[in-house]
């Protein structure tokens, strides 16, 4: 079921994706394209609403098929990627800084223990150049996803939340891409994946995640995945004050069933960039006080106190 869902709701875009004819960057929209792209925006919006929210499974679906092929037709106007969607708030849309592509993905409440995800990679072309990216993550239960290469038709799906600037070891343009999965109904990741371009294609999978094992031997994966309980918050992105990628350190509790889940412990993991690689800290330091701090009186920063006399404070 789940492989005829992704296959049929993501023919329209399959048949997108050969839709180009010049490489030139996308130039200006006119006016009448932009007016065009905004009335189907709206349409996307309401559309993307009932993708997550409607109450029946079937309305869901319907409403996912109509927004790939309304997205596809948007697409389709001359010069649509100089449009910047502003008013969507159930798709994410993210752009690297030089803005050579922007990425598209959204999720699918199946039930309460499936989520399906859908996605396209759209390039900066006047005319429509799309790669579709279609969720195959079912068929990686139990796999080790930290050391596999993906492509666009088989994708680890995910709502991407951010999107980094980076380069592979050898110094050819990457970006990483943090997302969220729903995954299923006790437990939920995040996925930190890396982008890039070989031959034109979109390939998901870069060995730039450097640890040491025990006997300090080097392991790169290509991805990092976190599944935590459902009930938890995890943190996991770039933090931009430290230069690091941080995110929560997990403990092991008891779940349902006997199952196992995982909780933030208060701790926090990271990696920084160093030598073409992002280099894994187990532990992020935590800088300890003799007290807590306190904010200044706001009466010091006054010439009077509330009864009106000179502050000498």
């Amino acid at each position: 079921m789940k492989t005829t869902l992704s296959y049929l709701l993501l023919l329209p875009l399959l048949v997108a994706s050969n839709f180009h004819l010049r490489a030139q960057k996308a130039g200006p929209l006119t006016a009448e394209a932009t007016a065009q792209i905004s009335s189907i925006e709206d349409t996307l919006g309401v559309l993307s609403y009932a993708v997550i929210n409607d109450s029946v499974a079937d309305n869901r679906f319907v409403a996912c098929k109509s927004l790939i092929t309304t997205l596809v037709r948007c697409l389709r106007v001359p010069s649509s990627f100089s449009y910047n969607f502003q008013q969507l708030q159930n798709i994410s849309v993210l752009y690297p800084p030089d803005s050579t592509f922007r990425i598209f993905t959204w999720q699918l409440y199946v039930n309460e223990n499936e989520y399906r995800y859908y996605g396209a990679i759209q390039m900066n072309r006047e005319s429509l150049k799309l790669y579709p990216l279609i969720d195959r993550s079912f068929e990686f239960a139990g796999q080790d996803l930290s050391q596999q290469r993906l492509t666009a038709d088989r994708w680890y799906g995910a709502v991407y939340y951010r999107l980094l600037a980076t380069t592979t070891p050898d110094g050819k343009p990457a970006w990483l891409l943090f997302g969220f999965d729903g995954f299923e109904f006790f437990a939920k990741r995040k996925v930190i994946d890396v982008l890039t371009f070989e031959n034109e294609q979109p390939v998901f999978g870069v060995p730039v995640f450097a640890h040491q094992t025990p006997d300090n031997k080097a392991v790169y994966k290509n991805r990092i995945l976190l599944e935590y309980s459902a009930d938890a918050s995890v943190r996991c992105n770039y933090d931009d004050e430290l230069g690091m990628i941080v995110f929560d350190h997990l403990m092991e509790i008891g779940g349902p069933d006997g199952r196992t889940l995982y909780v933030p412990d208060g701790t926090y993991e990271a990696y920084f960039w160093k030598n073409q690689r992002w280099r894994y800290i187990d532990q992020l330091p935590t800088e300890e006080m003799d007290k807590a701090p306190t904010p200044k009186p706001i009466l010091d920063t006054r010439s009077k106190d509330l009864f009106g006399r000179e502050n000498k404070g």
